[in-house]
């Protein structure tokens, strides 16, 4: 009896070696096939634009062809979920947001995962420089003149957003809370009417991306007055933060690569030095830089850092504000 379970002892440990030798043969061997990057929004954006060049300079370096595949609707959550679902075997990955992980799970009742725990924080990747701009019929040069003016005219200064719960009315509603001032909100079908009812003045007040905003205050259609940033922007390195008027104020936008949850960790590790190795080239960080995104770095436990951060903060906002995008 005894020499038979030494025997199935024995051949157990024998099975666990062969299992975890699988094991690492397979992640000393990565990657051994094309590997997917998963957009969760349509061509053409900053994230997909991000997401390509990333492709293109993690194709060269891990050898293998890396593919970006676009996955877009209900605001992120459908390609967000397919790698959610995904083996963590590091060839499905993401490039997530602030808005898919820190701010849908708060703004939507069926949300298909949760944003922190089903996913493996691989890298910050990148913030996207966000505006504060006001028609040029406001009266107000600064943040402290825009308040005083919102004050003096309760419920007058109509904000422009892409919809109930996007970054732009989030931004604008923690303005509101923390400037202690009242305003009203004008939901659109999206950043691009928004953008073109505030240049026409239909609205006074919009926050949004440097991309979108940045064209129309060079031809001085709209007026900048900060941006929403903890710290001002390299971009922009003489526009005050917000932050500047009200301290504690920020809302920053960011992108970021995420693998599903469960990744062993030399391949977190992995990954994250060839995603730094490419944010910090210098020609990615102009191309992104022409677009109004700033390139960073971080490890995957700094970038974890941040997503728990923002999610219980903006979460806890959102649930405050009872804000649903549904």
């Amino acid at each position: 009896m005894k020499t038979k379970i030494a025997k199935w002892v024995r051949g157990a440990a024998a099975a666990v070696m062969c299992c975890a030798a699988t094991v690492a043969t397979a992640q000393d061997g990565y990657p051994n096939k094309p590997v997917t990057l998963v957009v969760p929004w349509a061509p053409g954006g900053s994230t997909d634009i991000l997401a390509r060049v990333l492709s293109e300079h993690l194709t060269r370096s891990l050898g293998q062809t890396v593919i970006v595949d676009n996955k877009p609707g209900a605001s992120g959550n459908i390609g967000s979920a397919a790698v959610a679902r995904a083996r963590p075997d590091g060839y499905t990955l993401l490039i997530g947001s602030m808005s898919t992980h820190a701010m849908n799970p708060a703004l939507m009742s069926n949300m298909p995962f949760r944003g922190v725990e089903d996913f493996t924080p691989l890298g910050l990747l990148a913030y996207v420089t966000n505006t504060m701009v006001v028609h040029p019929s406001v009266p107000a040069n600064n943040v402290r003149e825009l308040i005083d003016y919102a004050r003096a005219n309760p419920g007058k200064l109509a904000y422009a957003s892409a919809g109930p719960g996007s970054t732009n009315h989030l931004s604008a509603v923690l303005f509101e809370k923390m400037a202690k001032v009242e305003m009203l909100h004008v939901p659109y079908k999206g950043g691009a009417p928004a953008v073109v009812d505030t240049v026409a003045g239909q609205t006074q007040l919009l926050f949004s991306a440097g991309t979108q905003t940045l064209p129309h205050v060079k031809a001085g259609k709209l007026r900048l007055l900060a941006v929403t940033e903890g710290k001002r922007s390299p971009l922009l390195p003489n526009v005050p933060t917000v932050a500047e008027t009200i301290p504690g104020y920020e809302l920053a936008v960011w992108y970021g690569a995420f693998g599903p949850a469960g990744m062993p960790k030399e391949l977190v590790s992995r990954l994250n030095a060839e995603i730094n190795k490419v944010m910090m080239l210098p020609e990615v960080k102009q191309k992104m830089d022409a677009i109004g995104v700033e390139t960073t770095t971080s490890t995957p436990q700094e970038f974890g850092q941040v997503l728990r951060r923002d999610a219980d903060r903006y979460g806890k906002l959102i649930r405050e504000l009872k804000i649903t995008a549904e």
